[in-house]
């Protein structure tokens, strides 16, 4: 009855042309400025009445609201006043179970956990000026889940199989585990978010998994794990992403592709981003660090193809890596009745304009495996600043002892300080690299690239200012073109 009478009484905010745009306000359906009380099932009403009427405006006005599963429906724009902040209840009663969705991936057991939740709906929004707070760090792992990321810590927004999504303006912090998750939508705009994600282990900034035609801009997000995070865990690819002018701060990685890689990823432009150390003096997640581990990582270790990758206009202060591409073969399934993954591809990627500087002595790379090169890598306009400092013992003394280790983890971690100190590539084909800067800040004894099993390299204007001196060793490239002012030698 409040819901039929809040409907009656519902206001309209707007007309434009024939169209008519109904305002829903949650404390007509029973919502409290209350943290001490549950206003999820004001809010779900108010959301059901607007959807069920053709749609429009639910308003969280300002105050503060404790709520557990909300559920968003087709044509609701869920619109947060300046002022107003969603507490996600820590009561696991109030964080339901949702029903297993219709599509299956890799994180999913048999149904999902989340304080804002979504499964098929068409043309729904999330915006205004408010905060969505997760209280991650009260959310502990569920005795009836599995362990790790799939232990059933809710995420602050999980929308699956959606369509037409618009999310802008609002603050999301504090989530369970990954803040925002888009699984197999299309149509997705995210413009001008907030996000602070540093309360539990797994805080991921957004995760953009198996999305079609997806676009994130002008965004600032600040994350204990993983900044901004491409995935596949189901067989639904990333195709058709734009990523451009947002702001990562993060103790792990800033730009990352994977793990998970089953649909693969195709024609993704990242443009105008700034990659840096959080500014959160702490850590949460053992295996974090805090200056960061990559600014940019590219990796295909389940299986799936990634296809036209373009990363341009970047600037990486501080992170250990500024570039990690990496072709491995894990195999994890996505389900456990799924086929064995095939051998992953990656080619076609084009990385240009980097500015990195400050960064730590985790070597650049780009590596394949012996029955998967990487293929087609074009490099163009770069400028990495080590800081070196490191002395004999510090790092691997030989290309030959870097391990393959195709079924580990892919993270630069692994190696540590490779014994290359701007670049170390192997099982690649065709490689170009020009007009490239590598310096350490501090006297860093190590050759600056190294080239191992490499159809086709080239090497045009580039600059190495390290005191070894070779500054490009090279063993088993059957074609290369290297700027003659670099001192070249053949291991054998």
């Amino acid at each position: 009855m409040a819901g039929l009478l809040a409907a009656l009484t519902c206001s309209i905010t707007s007309v434009a042309g024939n169209r008519t745009t109904y305002e829903y306000n949650i404390l007509d359906f029973g919502a409290q400025n209350d943290t001490t009380f549950l206003s999820s099932p004001a809010i779900n009403d108010a959301i059901t009445t607007c959807s069920a009427n053709g749609g429009g405006r639910v308003v969280i006005p300002a105050g503060q609201y404790l709520a557990g599963t909300i559920l968003m429906k087709d044509h609701v724009e869920l619109h947060f006043a300046p002022g107003s902040v969603l507490y996600a209840s820590t009561d696991t009663a109030h964080i339901r179970r949702q029903p297993q969705p219709e599509y299956r991936s890799e994180k999913e057991r048999g149904g999902w956990y989340a304080l804002i939740y979504a499964e098929k709906a068409h043309d729904i929004a999330i915006t205004g000026y408010g905060t969505i707070n997760g209280q991650g760090a009260l959310h502990k792992s569920r005795p009836e889940c599995l362990w790790g990321d799939q232990d059933g810590r809710p995420r602050n927004i999980l929308f699956i199989s959606c369509c037409d999504v618009n999310i802008s303006g609002i603050t999301m912090i504090n989530a369970g585990i990954w803040n925002q998750h888009y699984l197999d939508c299309e149509n997705v705009h995210i413009d001008n978010v907030k996000v602070i994600n540093h309360s539990n282990s797994n805080n991921d900034g957004i995760n953009i998994d198996g999305c079609r035609r997806f676009i994130l801009t002008n965004s600032n997000i600040d994350s204990d794990d993983d900044g901004i995070v491409f995935k596949s865990t189901g067989t639904a690819p990333c195709r058709n992403v734009i990523v451009s002018n947002c702001i990562i701060s993060t103790h792990c990685n800033g730009i990352k592709f994977g793990t998970e890689s089953t649909g693969g990823f195709y024609n993704v432009n990242i443009s105008d981003c700034i990659v840096k150390p959080s500014r959160i003096f702490t850590r949460i997640f053992p295996t974090t660090l805090m200056t960061g581990i990559t600014g940019i990582s590219l990796e295909t270790v389940d299986g799936g193809i990634m296809d036209g990758i373009s990363v341009n206009n970047i600037i990486i202060e501080g992170t250990e890596c500024p570039l990690y591409i990496r072709l491995g073969n894990r195999a994890r399934k996505h389900r456990e009745d799924a086929p064995e993954p095939p051998v992953g591809q990656m080619r076609n990627i084009q990385i240009s304009n980097i500015l990195a500087y400050g960064t730590g002595n985790f070597c650049s790379s780009i590596t394949g495996i012996p029955e998967g090169r990487i293929e087609n890598v074009y490099i163009d306009n770069i400028r990495f600043f080590n800081k070196g400092g490191l002395k004999e013992g510090e790092y691997l003394p030989d290309l030959k002892n870097v391990v393959e280790d195709e079924q580990g983890y892919p993270q630069p971690t692994i190696w540590g300080n490779l014994p290359s100190a701007a670049l170390f590539v192997r099982h690649v084909k065709n490689l170009h690299v020009h007009n490239a800067v590598f310096a350490p800040a501090n006297k860093d004894p190590r050759i600056p690239i190294m080239a191992d099993d490499v159809d086709y390299l080239y090497l045009d204007d580039i600059h190495a200012d390290f005191p070894n001196k070779t500054d490009v060793l090279i063993h088993q490239v059957k074609r290369h073109h290297i700027d003659k002012k670099l001192k070249t030698r053949v291991s054998r």
